[in-house]
C-alpha cells in the first residue's frame, strides 16, 4: 500500500501541526506551509484554516465548513466497518479551499485543466474527463489499469460509469460537488446505493452497499476516498482526498 513515506517541505519558518500537516503532505504542488493561522499557497495566497467547531450540527458544517471542519473526522481506510451515525469523513468540504485548488467551474476555470483518461482500457475503453491538478488524471489512469486486472465478476461494478467531471452542486447541500472540480468519479450506478434513494420518510437511511472491498482498496491506495464510508452513503462515488488517507503523492508509483 502506498502510504506516507516522506514530508513535503513547508516554507522556511512555517509551522504545521495535526490535521493541517496532512494537507501539506497531500498537496505539495499547491501548498507551501502553515503559519499557525493561515495555509500559505505556492503563489503566496494566505487562507485561514478557520476554527474546528464540533458543536456545530453536521448540516451546518456541510453548508459552511471551515478547512479544519473538513479534516475533523478520521477516515477509516481499509476497514470493512459500518459508519457511525452522522459520521461522513470527507463529506464536509471548504468551498474556498477546493475552488483555489482546482478552479471554479462556473467561471470556466476547471475545464482547461481537464484531461481524458481511458477507463478500463481492455474491458470498456471509454474516456472520462478528470483534472490534471495534483496529477489526479495519472492516478486515475493507474487505478483504471489495476481495476482492469480484476475478475469479470468484479468489473461489472465499474462500468458503465455514473460520470466524472460535471459542473454541479451536491443534491442535499447546494455546495459544489468534487465532480465540479474534476476530482471525482462515479462507478456503475446499477450496482450502487445512495442514501437519498433509500431514506424512509422521516427516518435515518439504512446503510446498504454492494461494492466489493477489492475495488475500494485500489482506489484508496491511490489517494481516493469512498462515499461508502459515509453514514450518508454514496457507494458509487470516489474522490481524490489524499489528506484523509495519509497518502504521500511524492512517493506514489504513478508513471
Amino acid at each position: 500500500m502506498l502510504l506516507l513515506a516522506g514530508v513535503a517541505a513547508p516554507i522556511a519558518g512555517a509551522r504545521a501541526a495535526g490535521p493541517v500537516d496532512a494537507l501539506l503532505h497531500a498537496y505539495p504542488d499547491s501548498l507551501a506551509g502553515f503559519d499557525g493561522t493561515d495555509l500559505i499557497w505556492r503563489d503566496g495566497t494566505h487562507m485561514p484554516v478557520g476554527i474546528g467547531r464540533p458543536e456545530r450540527s453536521p448540516e451546518e458544517q456541510l453548508r459552511d465548513g471551515s478547512i479544519l471542519d473538513q479534516l475533523r473526522l478520521p477516515y477509516p481506510a481499509g476497514a470493512a466497518l459500518l459508519p457511525a451515525p452522522e459520521d461522513d469523513p470527507g463529506r464536509v468540504r471548504n468551498r474556498a479551499f477546493f475552488a483555489k485548488m482546482y478552479g471554479d467551474c462556473w467561471t470556466g476555470a476547471v475545464a482547461p485543466k481537464l484531461a481524458r483518461v481511458v477507463w478500463l482500457p481492455r474491458t470498456w475503453g471509454h474516456t472520462v474527463s478528470i483534472t490534471t491538478v495534483n496529477g489526479v488524471d495519472r492516478r486515475l489512469a493507474a487505478i483504471s489499469r489495476e481495476l482492469d486486472d480484476l475478475p469479470a465478476e468484479d468489473k461489472k461494478y465499474l462500468y458503465p460509469l455514473g460520470g466524472s467531471y460535471v459542473c454541479r452542486t451536491v443534491a442535499d447541500t447546494g455546495q459544489p460537488s468534487q465532480h465540479a472540480a474534476g476530482a471525482a468519479i462515479d462507478i456503475n450506478p446499477a450496482y450502487s446505493d445512495y442514501w437519498l434513494w433509500r431514506r424512509p420518510r422521516g427516518h435515518v437511511p439504512v446503510y446498504a452497499n454492494r461494492i466489493p472491498q477489492e475495488i475500494v482498496t485500489i482506489f484508496e491506495r491511490h489517494g481516493f476516498i469512498w462515499g461508502g464510508r459515509w453514514a450518508h452513503f454514496d457507494t458509487m462515488h470516489f474522490e481524490y482526498r489524499p489528506e484523509l488517507l495519509h497518502y504521500d503523492p511524492s512517493v506514489a508509483d504513478v508513471p
